[in-house]
């Protein structure tokens, strides 16, 4: 299916993508080769630990506005001292810390974008999302061989990843917190550029905590939210609507969505949903959103959507790798894919919204 999947894609729209979702470019010294992309990503495992381990250790917070020479910030995180100089230096080297001076008097300091991204005290907070790759994903992709030889989820023995999380509410939590980080800056973009065109209902469906619904409501408060997810997490869900003082602009349903039908409204809406599942279980979806729409009515997806070539969206071929390892056979798709998908089902017009780096949003309209 994976290989008939790639021959597929055909010309059309792309999403343009910034430059930190490309691979290093190859260069070239002279008439030879070089061999410094290569290299770039085969040892960049050992940046993104350094990366994932300061978050953990709430590095950038325990820095926060002020400075510390490496003693007294090693003293902070309870360091060796064999290590300090070199993962703070590292750290400056890499532009994720500043540090004014040298040697022991040296004082460190968050840059202007780790004091935004990386304090938990700050409200654009992206930490949670690293978290989860230093806890669960880096692991993760050291299967990667075995799922692509045997195309079998690779995170768990049986069940599935959502049995997992529902375990246990402190898992659910920190899984929400990591994929609202990641999400929260396509739902304000989404909110900036989507027209409403009078629009009064929307039905998130896989909602999560409703984050989509309390960033788009406050931007659009004529709209009113239906909240839909397993019964494992609609509790997290209220909880954190109740929080959000969004509890009489958002209803939350409980329900499987490969089972039961989805509220009906004027716009159905899919966060990185889709991915997750093979074709067969995407075309249910589809279809389940489309007869949840009224004449006119409106589905939107966010998605790492590939490029139609499949040749630039970095980000997004390596998240459908990861959907090997979490789901087997789910996978991450182009928009021309998406609009042949939606067109059997029944859909006629189509639109694209860039959101920035390698995601889009992706409207079909009834």
């Amino acid at each position: 299916m994976q290989k008939q999947h790639a021959s597929e894609a055909g010309n059309g729209s792309s999403t343009t993508q910034a430059p930190e979702d490309k691979a290093p470019k190859e260069a070239v010294a002279g008439s030879q080769p070089d061999p410094r992309a290569i290299m770039q990503i085969g040892l960049g495992f050992m940046s993104s630990r350094v990366l994932q381990v300061a978050v953990g250790l709430e590095l950038f917070t325990v820095l926060g506005d002020g400075s510390m020479t490496a003693e007294q910030l090693g003293d902070a995180l309870e360091l060796h001292p064999r290590g300090t100089y070199d993962f703070f230096d590292t750290l400056v080297a890499l532009k994720l810390l500043d540090r004014d001076g040298d040697g022991a008097e040296g004082r460190y300091k968050n840059t202007p974008s780790t004091a935004v991204f990386l304090d938990k005290k700050s409200p654009q907070y992206i930490g949670s999302m690293l978290e989860m790759v230093n806890a669960k994903l880096y692991n993760d992709w050291s299967n990667l061989e075995a799922g692509l030889k045997t195309g079998q989820p690779q995170t768990r023995k049986g069940g599935s990843v959502y049995d997992e999380l529902g375990s246990t509410s402190d898992s659910l939590a920190r899984y929400l917190d990591a994929i609202d980080s990641i999400q929260a800056g396509n739902f304000l973009q989404f909110a900036a550029k989507f027209d409403p065109q009078g629009y009064k209902t929307v039905t998130d469906a896989g909602c999560g905590s409703a984050l989509f619904a309390v960033i788009v409501g406050r931007q659009h408060p004529q709209l009113s939210f239906n909240a839909f997810d397993l019964p494992s997490v609609t509790p997290e869900t209220q909880r954190r609507i109740d929080a959000a003082s969004m509890t009489d602009r958002v209803t939350v349903h409980s329900g499987d969505f490969f089972v039961d039908d989805l509220p009906k409204a004027d716009v159905v809406f899919m966060g990185q949903v889709l991915h997750n599942w093979n074709l067969e279980k995407k075309l249910v979806l589809i279809r389940k959103a489309y007869d949840a729409l009224p004449a006119g009515g409106a589905f939107v997806v966010i998605e790492n959507v590939l490029d139609d070539a499949r040749r630039e969206n970095t980000v997004g071929l390596l998240v459908s790798l990861l959907m090997i390892l979490e789901f087997g056979d789910g996978f991450d798709f182009t928009g021309e894919e998406f609009k042949g998908w939606c067109s059997k089902v029944g859909f006629r017009r189509f639109d694209t919204i860039p959101l920035g780096g390698p995601s889009s949003a992706l409207v079909a309209y009834k």
